[in-house]
């Protein structure tokens, strides 16, 4: 079974045009590991500036392997240096009944 998820990534100071090539980059990547269902991942913008993901992985087995696969392992670096990851609670818009957040074009093909 497939598992849909959303993550929440606050740019380090000076790091927001990175953090955004890297959501551009991150499901391709993913796909290209097998990693990834096909269904087009959604990303957006918090008024602080954190992105917000919902990707879907093909299943928990294949979020285990991720954890393992070397490519995955330096993608997941290059995050490291451009941002933290943070609860969804700890966004702003969160709270609201309706979250408003501003779209980022991905341009997956």
């Amino acid at each position: 079974m497939s598992v849909l998820v959303i993550v929440a990534y606050r740019p380090r100071p000076g790091m927001e045009a990175r953090l955004l090539e890297l959501t551009k980059e991150h499901v391709p990547i993913l796909r290209g590991q097998g990693l990834v269902t096909e269904r087009p991942p959604y990303a957006m913008r918090s008024e602080d500036g954190t992105i917000i993901e919902v990707f879907e992985w093909k299943s928990q087995a294949a979020i285990d392997a991720a954890h393992s696969n070397p490519v995955v392992l330096q993608m997941w670096a290059r995050y490291d240096e451009a941002c933290e990851y943070i609860p969804l609670i700890k966004v702003k818009e969160c709270s609201d009944l309706f979250a408003g957040f501003e779209p980022i074009d991905l341009n997956l093909k």
